[in-house]
Order: structure tokens, then C-alpha cells, then sequence
């Protein structure tokens, strides 16, 4: 008999959640449904103040901007391809973007530099290619002297330089 109390009086308190949930709904609706004359007049009303002026001298004035252009990021990499003629090497020369560069737009890049071609632009990944006519000053002749191994170091111009004496 307990049991079967208990078991009405769960159910009682559950169909009063239910009702009092399906009233809250009810009442909700009706109110956001409903609209009185004086909120449809207030929808349809334009306001003019000292502000309506500006805004509508400077509708004449707007410029639009270019966000899809391709800017530097601040973990950028530059990457200098050098090309020197005289003996044909290729060099390539890596850095970190300078932190006056982030930001920058592929011609801001070009213009800084001028005299080298931009071989591949993105935000992560700039390269930089130019050629130059001499040597790439990173060749070594190695010479026996009195006994000592002399390291010469060909410079720029072709003329060997001593290095190191071993």
C-alpha cells in the first residue's frame, strides 16, 4: 500500500512539472507573438539627429579595402636565392622576418627590395632571387708551403687570398 502511494504521488508531482512547463510555453508565445499599435508604429519610425548628417555626407566618402591581399606573418621566412655567374654556385641565404616587415604586402616586400625578383610570396614564405657577376666568394685552394698546408681563399674578383696556415 506504501508503495503504491508513493508511486501516485511521483506521478502527481511529475504531470504538475509537466502542466506548469506547458503554461510557461504557452503564456511565452502568445506575448512574443502579439505586437500592440504603439511598438508597429515605433518599428516603422525614422529618427533624424545632428549624427543622420555626417553619417550620410560620409556615405559619399567610403573606401574599400583589399582584405584578400596576402600579408607577412610574424613567423615568416625570408629566403635569398643568389646566383653568381662567375662560377655558377647557387646560394641560398635564410632569415627571420624583421619585426618592421610583419604585416607587409607583396609590393611593400618589392620595394624594399628593389633589385631582387620575388620568386614565391605567402604569409609564411617569402624568396628572393638575384644574380651577381663574380664569384660567390666560398672557394678554397689548398697549397703546400715549406712544410705547411696554406688554405687560400679565392675572393670575389678570382684572386686567391691566404685564408689559414695549417
Amino acid at each position: 500500500m506504501e508503495k503504491i502511494n508513493k508511486v501516485i504521488i511521483t506521478m502527481i508531482g511529475i504531470s504538475a512539472i509537466l502542466i506548469a512547463i506547458i503554461i510557461v510555453l504557452a503564456v511565452n508565445k502568445k506575448s512574443s507573438n502579439s505586437l500592440d499599435e504603439e511598438n508597429l508604429t515605433k518599428i516603422g519610425e525614422v529618427i533624424y539627429d545632428e549624427c543622420t548628417e555626417e553619417y550620410e555626407e560620409m556615405e559619399d566618402e567610403i573606401v574599400e579595402t583589399n582584405t584578400e591581399e596576402e600579408k607577412i606573418s610574424p613567423n615568416c621566412k625570408i629566403t635569398f636565392n643568389k646566383y653568381y655567374k662567375k662560377c655558377g654556385d647557387k646560394i641560398n641565404e635564410y632569415i627571420a622576418i624583421p619585426n618592421e616587415y610583419v604585416n607587409l604586402t607583396k609590393n611593400e616586400i618589392q620595394d624594399k627590395y628593389k633589385d631582387w625578383e620575388i620568386k614565391e610570396f605567402s604569409s609564411n614564405q617569402i624568396m628572393l632571387y638575384k644574380e651577381f657577376e663574380g664569384e660567390c666568394g666560398e672557394h678554397y685552394v689548398l697549397r703546400d708551403k715549406d712544410g705547411k698546408i696554406i688554405i687560400y681563399k679565392i675572393n670575389q674578383t678570382g684572386k686567391e687570398e691566404e685564408y689559414e696556415i695549417t
